[in-house]
């Protein structure tokens, strides 16, 4: 009971935060940054992983109660969610990268249009991707149940290996290459500075903002990452590739868990979400021109 307690209070808190961070993002209009938006999609995905909790909190004690057509879509589904992170991840990396590396072409390359479609293929991608990898499961759901009440999906070698490739090794190694660059970019400014080097002042000024919002954003990768790389370490380690969503269930309640992380982080380092909240909670965002409010 007391485990039932525990996940179900982490769910809701999941759910809840994100939902605060969705409708913040959305709202206010000052707050609609490419940055920002790449947060409201991680913000979508951490909120959809705080729902689909639900399902993993009934099958702690091993049985799926909901019928083998409901167990691959649940499956799938977690799967694409799980992928579109990682993108967007991937997404928060490049835009750092460039909002460092090449300040003065920062707002003429990431507009919030490119961001969008960026955000809209990110997704797409991971439900054509994971459809394709575990269509068997979807052409004949149950095939794999040795029993009644057992929620089975089945990926091959081939495609266990394509999976491990294009949502881990690839994003992980895109991110970190990313960052080394991001953090060579500091240490050659914060050097630059510490010599009294000619440097335009508007640069600095851009630099140094730009340069704490990725120190705050490879806060939220790196726990992410860390949360995240269990799954893959298990994957590896698996003699075969059939699993059962109870095992999956052990290695991916880490991964839940930094879903209700994400946001607390935000609370921590972003006043603009502290304030948000504050708006919402004592209902000033339903009064009229709310949207319009400063927020910064």
């Amino acid at each position: 009971m007391l485990i039932y307690i525990l996940l179900s209070s982490i769910c809701l808190l999941t759910v809840t935060l994100n939902l605060l961070v969705i409708i913040s993002i959305s709202h206010f209009k000052q707050l609609h940054t490419p940055t920002n938006l790449l947060l409201l999609s991680l913000a979508v995905s951490d909120f959809l992983v705080g729902l689909f909790m639900i399902f993993k909190i009934m099958i702690i004690d091993g049985c799926w109660f909901l019928g083998d057509l409901m167990c691959s879509l649940w499956l799938i589904l977690s799967s694409i969610i799980v992928w579109s992170s990682i993108g967007t991840m991937v997404l928060i990396s490049v835009d750092r990268y460039v909002a460092i590396c090449y300040p003065l072409h920062y707002f003429t390359k990431i507009k919030p249009k490119r961001v969008q479609v960026c955000v809209c293929l990110c997704w797409m991608f991971a439900a054509l991707f994971n459809s394709l990898l575990v269509k068997d499961n979807l052409e004949q759901p149950g095939r794999y149940n040795s029993c009644i009440g057992e929620c089975v999906y089945y990926m091959n070698y081939i495609a266990n290996l394509v999976d491990l490739i294009v949502t881990f090794l690839f994003p992980i190694t895109v991110i970190i290459i990313l960052y080394i660059r991001i953090f060579g970019v500091a240490v050659y400014q914060a050097r630059a500075m510490r010599s009294h080097i000619a440097v335009v002042t508007t640069k600095v000024t851009v630099k140094k903002s730009e340069m704490k919002a990725a120190r705050n954003l490879g806060v939220v990768i790196l726990v992410f990452l860390i949360c995240i790389s269990p799954f893959y370490c298990f994957t590896l380690m698996s003699q075969n590739n059939l699993y059962t969503a109870s095992s999956v269930t052990i290695v991916i309640w880490l991964f839940q868990f930094n879903s209700c992380l994400n946001p607390l982080i935000y609370a921590i380092l972003y006043p603009w979400f502290r304030k948000s909240i504050k708006v919402i909670v004592t209902l000033q965002i339903l009064k009229p021109g709310s949207c319009r409010t400063n927020m910064l």
